[in-house]
């Protein structure tokens, strides 16, 4: 095999771009039995625009039932949390956890002069920037850029997939994308790979190659250190056969093996339901529900649930009324969730959305999303909010 074809092979090389970025070097020598006593955030990402009526249901409003004639939730068959709002049946699973206090709903969530765009939208919420602004850097990746104590370690933020998100590449320092530990330590440890980094030291000095060789040599040493520390603690728990749940089990095998990791990052896609939204939309939030619910379980039996935060957001919502296809269009605000062990605000944190005071159709939001990053900034990762975000955010009470 020759160096080029090693390179594609091993998925070191991808549209020209770099899927792993580069570590600091050496990691192996780091205790693999210090265990992490860093405070956890998981960041889930549902793409598409989930429809946050059809999720929190505002069953208590007959607005809801007028302009969704056919595929509104029926009363009777809503998870009921308060008099207003209730869970999608699909979402059973996540009931426990909502009586168990490890659950808080934030309604009306957005952003002023909202962009319909997925791409768009999802940029705006991943580099937490104003709607008439453009920044190439990611909320989580300026705080990997910031001083903060603990952001020195390369692996302080893990995304479980093939590619990095935007939100975790900051200016100096990036996340790293990693769905299994294994298969990167298997790569990094080929004879070949080996070889190739001994034998072609002269690529150092080049600019492209440079780069190419020193992530490399670096990426061996990190993928040491990740496999050892993890493959250490075996799950005892069942997580459904899902991929969104094998996700989350792969960041709950790295938090309660202490790996040094503050930020994770997953996500579930699908959400767009222009068409028949009731039935795509249903699976989706059952295999979101019943993996969270498995993922919180085994934190707290690993007592690993107090350290852990999880935020879930979406790009947008969708119009408050139905189209002609039995699904939705792209809206605006929307609702998020927050799990964790330590919440200080369980249950619904605010009111419900006003569906007799619109914008052209649309909720408007009561709370910026730049809010909710700025308490998990300031009350859990322990920075200033005001340097990752560009400007100062009031924080909220759900932590």
């Amino acid at each position: 095999m020759n160096r080029r074809n090693f390179l594609r092979n091993t998925g070191f090389v991808a549209a020209g771009s770099l899927f792993v970025p580069a570590f600091m070097k050496p990691l192996e020598a780091m205790a693999l039995d210090e265990l992490s006593l860093y405070k956890n955030l998981v960041v889930v990402q549902l793409s598409g625009g989930n429809d946050g009526l059809n999720t929190v249901i505002p069953f208590g409003n007959d607005i809801y039932y007028q302009k969704r004639k056919s595929i509104a939730i029926k009363p009777e068959e809503v998870i009921k949390l308060n008099d207003m709002q209730g869970l999608n049946p699909n979402m059973a699973a996540l009931q426990e956890i909502y009586d168990q206090g490890w659950m808080t709903i934030i309604n009306d969530v957005g952003y002023p002069n909202p962009d319909r765009s997925h791409f768009r939208s999802m940029d705006i919420w991943q580099t937490g920037s104003d709607s008439n602004q453009f920044l190439s850097t990611g909320w989580i990746g300026r705080y990997l850029d910031s001083n903060c104590q603990t952001c020195k370690f390369p692996y302080t933020a893990i995304e479980v997939d093939d590619s990095l998100s935007l939100a975790m590449k900051g200016q100096t320092k990036k996340g790293i994308a990693l769905k299994d530990p294994a298969a990167l330590f298997r790569n990094t440890n080929d004879p070949f790979f080996k070889a190739m980094l001994q034998n072609d030291k002269e690529h150092l000095d080049e600019d492209n190659l440079g780069y190419l060789y020193k992530t490399m040599i670096e990426t061996s040493s990190s993928a040491n250190y990740i496999q050892n520390t993890s493959k250490i603690y075996q799950s005892k728990s069942t997580y459904p056969t899902s991929g969104f749940a094998n996700q989350l089990k792969t960041v709950s095998k790295f938090i309660s093996s202490g790996l040094k990791t503050r930020v994770y990052y997953v996500s579930l896609s699908g959400f767009d339901t222009h068409v028949n939204q009731i039935g795509q939309q249903g699976n989706l939030l059952k295999q979101y529900s019943e993996g969270m619910a498995a993922f919180l379980k085994d934190l707290k039996s690993n007592n690993k649930l107090e350290d852990t935060l999880v935020v879930t957001f979406s790009e947008f919502g969708r119009r408050v009324e139905q189209n002609a296809s039995n699904g939705t269009d792209h809206g605006t605000a929307n609702n998020m969730f927050v799990f964790g062990g330590k919440l200080k605000k369980q249950g619904i944190f605010n009111a419900a959305p006003n569906l007799s005071d619109l914008d052209t159709g649309d909720l408007k939001y009561q709370l910026d999303f730049r809010q909710v990053y700025g308490t998990i900034l300031d009350k859990w990762l322990d920075v200033n909010n005001a340097d990752i975000l560009n400007k100062k955010f009031n924080t909220l009470d759900f932590i």
